[in-house]
């Protein structure tokens, strides 16, 4: 059992946002936009998400305008999401605390009696110093008198194991005992990292009390800024699950994933389209993306999609309105291509989206929209007239659109099998519905609806959601990616001159948009006429739990076994393999000699600190030997793509490792010390936390098949009423009484379905009447 604290967040936009520059550019608004959406994954000790706002400065270091701060409590208070207007507050540094301290609180002795704090460690502490660590101490008051620690050098997770002892008798009953941690400072004054404040009187009756304690800010200041600093509309959802074993979800899973084996069949009910006609449009871009994950991990995601296919199309009666509503088909077949085609996105849009960042060329096609002064000079001075701008923007925009038609067309021989797979059935299947010659191009509209319009498009508008870019893209090359998704959404359609009679100003196009269509008409009938014998691998190739993840290539690589001292130049290069079970490396791609580690025995996969080998791509791979003894493997990478790529492949491929680390150094251990926390003890643990799962700026969020399937549960239990309604009214009144072998068949699936979810139900209830058990002896509250 595992407490899963899943955010959804969704920075929508703001509002009346002070200005910080000198001069406000158009894309540093006072109302700017967003609309980025994440799924973070919260440790479950959690207690408040921050979010901060900074306006970005290309020569200085950024301003800060303000926070939003939103407490667990405040979140789990709404379990159908927030959504609204929250006001940004001033950030006082003495309010920016975080972590815990490891405490010990004892009354001796009888006359006099004495109060002892043993002050042992801290974890999770605010970083204040420009080498992104601290410099804490510890500062004990009780009435009057103050006892502080030694200082622990550039370490988050400081271990002091220190006495201080107060005498109980002088103080008045009400005296509480005080314990701060601050961050010491040679030259400016020390900043605050928290406290804690301790009730002597209640602590008397237990005599002795140990654990772990939050820290707090100071009391909170009255900010003249109150009201001023704008506001930021959030969508926030939290989902604290309580995830079982896996054993208690196999029962829904195999029940799942044998309805998407045999076809629908008449009028007979089936599971899936039961959670089809179920699921409220609120929620189906979430039950799309647990379903498609789901199915990921048991190797059926073409089944899956399949299934939607065909009850999406026996609904559809119009061509024209097909997969263009946000139904659960085209959220799955959506969520399936961010998940399974983004290499091949980044490979396909990268070269030609860093072109575009890079010229930062003045594009415009709208007369309305033209700005001359954005334009430039022709020479000698001379501004550019209406119709020279329109004509260089034409031959730019061509120029771009021939780049990208160019790479979907040569895409079509290292596009995944996954993808190739979706869309080859994705086309069959609608022209079976819709053959010719009446309906012709439909079935390459429905291929391109998800392609072009769902897929390729979108990454074009807004690169940075697809992590094709570190930053936003400023207002000029904004506009120009904008009008080059328009371009592709036409030809995605197959029809110019709709888009010509709504905007007119795009004609110029028409004879590229023209050949495009052609292209990608061709190179869908390349993609969808893929080998099926290649089903073994799609199979491996979906399996995206432990071990399947397969990543190769050239490498810079270092070695060390529990050595201290690192070579000047301690990399050489070599060409590394990630496969099922293992990670290779050898001097060249086919040498006979090679070295390998077993994925089972890595313990943790962390970045390094650039100050260790000068190098801020470098990671490490912490793994044990026979012996016990731990061997550490640093890879430095040519770019933070690279590493980027490599952490998350191998993190996932490590997701279901037992032995792993909670701790390590991002550091390295050289002379007789840790560079990063100047600890001299070899063996220490760790000084940060590790991070055994996928952050945000990297490729592919780790399948989790159990809390997948929590997931899964926790909606179908909230629509079971309905689903029981619409199974009675699906079932034609005439047909109660047969008694083929598919109805029973059918039958007996939706039975079980019920009766899968109670059994679930009932062992949620068993966990939570054991954990009330618990907490009836839980310790005793010191903090006031």
């Amino acid at each position: 059992m595992a407490k899963r604290n899943t955010l959804f967040i969704r920075i929508v936009e703001g509002k009346n946002l002070p200005i910080k520059d000198m001069t406000a550019t158009i894309w540093k608004t006072l109302s700017p936009f967003w609309g980025e959406e994440y799924n973070v994954h919260l440790p479950p000790s959690f207690h408040t998400i921050s979010f901060h706002v900074l306006d970005e400065d290309s020569l200085s270091r950024d301003d800060v305008i303000g926070k939003v701060s939103i407490n667990k409590e405040a979140l789990a208070a709404k379990p159908q999401g927030l959504d609204g207007w929250v006001n940004l507050t001033e950030i006082d540094p003495d309010e920016e605390v975080q972590g815990e301290i490891h405490l010990q609180i004892s009354v001796l002795g009888d006359i006099p009696r004495i109060l002892r704090c043993q002050v042992l460690e801290a974890r999770d502490l605010a970083k204040k110093d420009r080498n992104g660590a601290s410099d804490p101490f510890v500062r004990v008051r009780y009435n009057c008198k103050t006892h502080e620690s030694a200082v622990i050098k550039k370490s988050c997770y400081p271990r002091w194991n220190e006495s201080f002892e107060f005498e109980l008798d002088d103080a008045p009953l009400d005296t509480p005992l005080s314990v701060e941690v601050w961050d010491w400072d040679l030259v400016s004054k020390n900043d605050f990292l928290g406290k804690v404040l301790f009730n002597i009187h209640r602590l008397q009756s237990a005599h002795q009390e140990e654990g772990w304690f939050r820290l707090v800010p100071d009391k909170p200041k009255h900010s003249q800024h109150e009201g001023t600093l704008g506001s930021l509309r959030l969508q926030l959802r939290l989902r604290d699950e309580t995830v079982l074993p896996s054993s208690h979800y196999q029962p829904l899973t195999e029940l799942l994933c044998q309805s998407v084996g045999p076809h629908l069949n008449g009028n007979w009910p089936d599971l899936i389209m039961l959670v089809d006609e179920t699921t409220t449009a609120e929620s189906r871009q979430e039950v799309a993306s647990n379903l498609v994950k789901l199915f990921l991990g048991q190797g059926l995601a073409k089944e899956f999609l399949d299934v939607l296919f065909k009850l999406e199309l026996d609904k559809t009666s119009e061509p024209n309105t097909l997969f263009r509503s946000n139904s659960l088909a085209s959220k799955s077949m959506e969520s399936f291509l961010k998940v399974a085609g983004m290499q091949y996105l980044h490979r396909l849009l990268g070269p030609l989206i860093n072109r575009i960042f890079e010229e930062k060329k003045y594009v415009e096609l709208d007369p309305n929209k033209v700005e001359l002064k954005e334009a430039g000079c022709t020479g000698l001075h001379r501004v550019h007239t209406e119709a020279e701008v329109i004509q260089q923007s034409t031959s730019l925009l061509q120029s771009y659109l021939s780049e990208l038609l160019h790479a979907i067309v040569q895409s079509a021989s290292y596009c995944p099998v996954a993808l190739c797979q979706a869309f080859q059935q994705l086309y069959q299947c609608v022209n079976k519905r819709f053959p010719e010659p009446e309906y012709r191009k439909v079935k390459f509209i429905a291929v391109t609806s998800f392609l072009c319009l769902r897929f390729i498009s979108p990454a074009i508008m807004s690169p940075k959601l697809f992590h094709l870019r570190e930053k936003h893209a400023d207002a000029r090359t904004s506009r120009t990616l904008l009008l080059l998704a328009k371009a592709i959404q036409t030809i995605g359609n197959l029809d110019t001159l709709t888009c010509c009679s709504k905007e007119p100003w795009m004609v110029p196009l028409q004879p590229a948009i023209q050949l495009g269509i052609t292209q990608l008409k061709d190179f869908i009938s390349r993609l969808v006429s893929c080998d099926n014998s290649e089903d073994l691998g799609l199979q491996q190739r979906m399996s995206l739990q432990c071990g399947s993840m397969e990543k190769e290539g050239f490498i810079l690589l270092h070695r060390t076994k529990d050595k201290s001292m690192l070579m000047t130049s301690p990399f050489k290069k070599y060409y590394v393999t990630l496969n099922k079970d293992t990670l290779s490396y050898a001097r060249t791609q086919h040498s006979k000699k090679s070295s390998f580690i077993s994925l089972p025995r890595i313990r943790a996969v962390e970045k390094v600190e650039e100050k260790s080998f000068g190098s801020a791509n470098v990671m490490q791979i912490i793994s044990s030997r026979d012996n016990g003894l731990v061997e550490k493997l640093y890879l430095d990478c040519k770019s933070v793509n690279e590493l980027n790529q490599w952490l998350s492949a191998l993190r996932k491929a490590c997701s279901h490792n037992t032995d792993t680390m909670s701790s390590y150094h991002p550091g390295i251990y050289k002379g007789d010390r840790w560079s990063c926390c100047h600890q001299k003890d070899k063996a220490d643990p760790g000084c940060d936390k590790t991070k055994h799962g996928v952050t945000l700026q990297e490729w592919y969020d780790p399948l989790d098949p159990d809390l997948e399937s929590q997931l899964i549960y926790r909606h179908l239990i909230g629509v079971r009423q309905a689903m029981r309604k619409k199974y009675q009214e699906m079932i034609k009144p005439e047909e109660d009484d047969r008694e083929t072998l598919e109805g029973e068949k059918k039958l007996d699936g939706v039975t079980r379905l019920f009766s899968v979810l109670q059994d679930l139900q009932n062992s949620h209830t068993a966990v939570e009447e054991e954990e009330r058990l618990k907490n009836r002896n839980f310790l005793l509250e010191l903090q006031t």
